[in-house]
């Protein structure tokens, strides 16, 4: 960084995020944040992704994050941080760091509680910071006197928590050099010793004693950069594992230790049937939420579950803190008994229903070849929406990666953050499976996707509403899950993606060749599927039968 006492606050944030590795910025201009803005713009080792607009900027900001690790998001005071709220919090709900820096009014103005625009006219500057503080790990307001003391400690807050922070900058202190240059010392949070000792004896005593056990690999493995020693962990045990919806990919599904999906009554029923019967269940990074319990169809015994999260571990009834994931792992892969003495059933794979070319394109047909189509470190993005629910009983190729977001669910999310992937991963395929409900939300940003050279293959399912509604009501036609109709494969070219392969399909011939000319495609494309209004996938259906 060479000597800090020559730094300027923006300086010396955007000198420590470098040395993180961030080099991408995403977000939306704006007056009280332009020497933000033009600092970034300036440093001719970052890059300035501007986005159409805050929460679509968001959202490739966790898209991003998902791939790297962490990212970066700067927007203007009230209006623009406001907007990117719901994207925040769905980073903090699914731990994915998003370093988000506000350009704040100058500091006498928020002194004097001058009314200014983008305010609620009540001269308060700090209310914005304060509505943000529910979904961020650390918040800061950074000045000359306290920049790097309060830079190292947001840092150190978020790599810590994997969540995102907030940093608020004043108009006229961005381009103020820096008057104090004290950083707090560094205190690496370690596992305690005696706990950490306890929980793994414990552990290892229950894997061994057990007549049938078996290992979930949560979502959180994959966020704190887990996954080899969570394999290790499950290689040293002997242990088959299962993945809940959530978490599905975070761990080879080509694997022989890999059962597959277990969702509670919604699916595998002979998967279901082992783990329920397991008197041990050891997850790592695993949430019970309502989708990953197959709606609360699971039916595990508190009693028999372990489960290994960040920063503590829970032992049936037992609450274990101050241990980190790191250290359990860590331990339990040199410490385990490999059992000999494990099986467990396997999942079937969806047969591809025989069809006509000129047969319309049902749902079973649809995912049957999706299965076919993706290949190997593919990056798959599914939106909040039926597609998800049709994806979920797929086995995946080696090295893909299925990323959603159906903890925080917000329809609209994945078209930005399959953006925010492909900058991040450009060597990669990205694949980005949405429904045309979705889509509309955030359909704009497919325009970045041509302005920075990246050759996504995007489809867009119509089936003439929102389905994932329709089959979460108990009356399938309410007129609130109905949608304008667009003409969706027109919009690359309104959006300027020139020479993207785009095609509007409505027969299993028409996807079949469409797929076949998709599969090694040399540019873009996006492809509009129609299906039949109420054709779902068959977990969908079994949902809608259990309202």
């Amino acid at each position: 960084m060479g000597d800090i006492s020559m730094l300027t606050v923006i300086q010396y944030l955007l000198d420590r995020l470098k040395q993180l590795g961030i080099r991408d910025i995403f977000g939306v201009p704006g007056d009280f944040a332009f020497p933000i803005n033009n600092a970034i713009c300036d440093d001719k080792e970052l890059r300035w992704i501007g986005c159409c607009n805050e929460l679509n900027a968001a959202y490739a900001a966790d898209g991003y994050a998902r791939i790297k690790g962490m990212s970066a998001l700067s927007t203007t005071f009230g209006v623009g941080e406001l907007s990117t709220l719901c994207g925040i919090a769905g980073s903090y709900a699914e731990y994915n760091l998003v370093f988000h820096i506000v350009g704040m009014p100058k500091i006498q103005s928020q002194k004097k509680h001058d009314i200014v625009h983008h305010s609620l006219g009540d001269g308060e500057s700090s209310i914005f910071m304060e509505m943000a503080a529910p979904v961020v790990c650390a918040s800061t307001m950074l000045t000359p006197e306290n920049c790097v003391q309060e830079v190292e400690r947001v840092i150190e807050t978020a790599l810590e928590n994997h969540r995102p922070v907030y940093i608020a900058i004043p108009h006229d202190y961005v381009n103020a050099d820096i008057s104090s240059f004290t950083a707090p010392a560094r205190k690496p949070v370690k596992s305690d010793p005696a706990t950490l000792e306890e929980v793994v004896s414990i552990i290892a005593g229950k894997l061994s004693n057990a007549k049938q056990a078996c290992i979930m690999p949560g979502f959180l493995v994959d966020r704190f950069g887990l996954k080899d020693l969570s394999m290790a962990v499950i290689n040293a045990s002997g242990l088959p594992y299962v993945t809940m919806a959530l978490d599905k990919s975070v761990l080879d599904e080509t694997n022989p230790s890999y059962l597959g999906l277990y969702m509670g009554k919604l699916i595998n029923p002979e998967i279901r049937e082992f783990v329920e019967s397991c008197d041990c269940i050891l997850t790592i990074g695993t949430i019970l939420s309502d989708v990953n319990t197959g709606k609360f169809t699971a039916k595990l015994d508190k009693s028999r579950i372990i489960n290994i999260m960040p920063s503590s571990v829970h032992i049936g009834y037992t609450d274990y803190i101050n241990v980190k994931m790191l250290d359990v792992l860590e331990e339990l892969s040199r410490r385990l008994n490999k059992r000999t003495d494990v099986s467990g059933p396997v999942a079937s794979r969806p047969a591809v229903p025989e069809v006509d070319a000129e047969d319309p394109i049902t749902a079973d047909y649809l995912y049957a070849k999706y299965a076919e189509f993706v290949k190997p470190d593919d990056i798959i993005i599914a939106d909040s929406s039926s597609s998800f629910y049709g994806l979920l009983p797929l086995l995946l190729p080696e090295g893909t990666k299925f990323e959603n977001q159906m903890l925080w669910a917000a329809i609209g999310w994945a078209t930005p953050a399959s953006f925010g992937t492909a900058l991040a991963a450009p060597d990669r395929r990205v694949i980005l499976i949405t429904g045309e409900g979705s889509h509309q939300m955030t359909a704009q940003e497919i325009s970045q996707f041509y302005r920075h050279g990246l050759k996504p293959i995007i489809f867009v399912l119509n089936n003439h509403g929102y389905l994932i509604e329709r089959m979460l009501s108990e009356k399938l036609d309410y007129c609130y899950n109905d949608l304008a109709e667009w003409q969706y494969y027109k919009l690359p070219e309104v959006l300027g993606c020139n020479d993207w392969i785009t095609r509007k399909v409505t027969t299993c011939g028409d996807l079949d060749k469409v797929m076949r000319e998709l599969d090694n495609a040399k540019t873009g494309a996006y492809i509009e599927i129609v299906t039949p209004i109420l054709s779902a996938p068959s977990l969908m259906e079994k949902i809608h039968k259990n309202l």
